[in-house]
């Protein structure tokens, strides 16, 4: 069983449990941000998404919404997405793939299930990130990039298997454009294999996707997040075949404010995007996507 508490010496700073929500009409395990981690280097959000199995006829729809502040980084498992913007960039994502949205001063965009993919049942699993922008790109332009996988670097040892989705780590670096100091791998193991994380970056994480890993001595199933303390490189042993995200970077240049699918370093920059939205003055339509939108949240009592 997992332990939900960091044991006597050990690499682990804190350890996350996500909590479920609903995403298109299918459950999601967001790790970040939580009341015991609000981020890990720039990345300010983590969702996994699913796995569900989606019978013929019914697929995932997140209707257009829109995001400022952030990079949203999209990377599956299993299945397809169509990514549709304001812009007019129209991609679908395959597994393996990386879909990179840029908000900056703001997007807006829907991710749904094609119709082809519709006609069959389908099993959609994978992981969506932000990262939060440096006060410098906040209000960059909003732009999208698709990358397939041969803009990832495969780092291979023995039974460890690392696809380096973005930024740098073991001397490589993927080719997928970043704002920020970062890395995100995606890695593969072996029961029995081990994996040792260097101490590159100030903040390093770990999700784990699938299978066991012991850190330190402790044992911890799929569905958790560790933190690694700074300064000492971390062992991760597959205790069965596992699968995980390695994620983390240099901290944001100071505090930032989330609020439903906006980020910024100003609290009056988020209300001017919200009153933007309830207003239907976000100046975007999704071409393709333009008959339904997800509303500006109630606000809480």
């Amino acid at each position: 069983m997992s332990s939900l508490t960091p044991e006597g010496h050990t690499s682990l700073e804190t350890i996350v449990v996500p909590r479920t929500s609903d995403l298109g009409g299918f459950e999601v395990r967001r790790a970040l941000p939580s009341a015991q981690r609000r981020a890990i280097g720039p990345f300010v959000f983590l969702d996994e998404m699913g796995p569900a199995m989606f019978p013929a006829g019914v697929g995932m729809d997140v209707r257009p919404h829109p995001h400022i502040g952030l990079a949203t980084v999209t990377y599956l498992y299993d299945g397809s997405i169509v990514h549709r913007d304001g812009k007019g960039h129209v991609q679908t994502i395959l597994p393996g793939e990386v879909n990179w949205m840029t908000a900056g001063r703001g997007i807006v965009h829907s991710e749904r299930s094609s119709p082809q993919s519709r006609q069959a049942e389908q099993r959609i699993f994978g992981l969506q990130l932000w990262v939060g922008l440096t006060r410098a790109h906040e209000e960059t332009d909003p732009g999208f990039v698709h990358y397939g996988r041969e803009a990832q670097p495969v780092i291979e040892g023995e039974g460890v298997r690392v696809q380096l989705v973005a930024g740098s780590l073991f001397g490589q670096t993927s080719q997928v454009q970043t704002l920020s100091p970062l890395f995100y791998g995606d890695v593969r193991m072996r029961e029995g294999s081990c994996l040792v994380l260097p101490a590159d970056y100030e903040e390093r994480g770990a999700y784990l996707v699938q299978g066991t890993v012991e850190v330190d001595g402790q044992v911890f199933d799929a569905g958790r997040l560790l933190v690694f303390k700074a300064g000492s490189p971390v062992t991760l042993r597959a205790r069965s075949d596992a699968r995980f995200a390695v994620l983390g970077g240099e901290p944001l240049d100071g505090p930032r404010y989330i609020w439903w699918n906006f980020v910024s370093s100003s609290k009056e920059r988020i209300e001017q995007a919200k009153d933007e939205w309830q207003r239907n003055r976000f100046g975007q339509i999704v071409p393709g996507d333009e008959t339904e939108f997800i509303p500006l949240p109630a606000p809480r009592s």
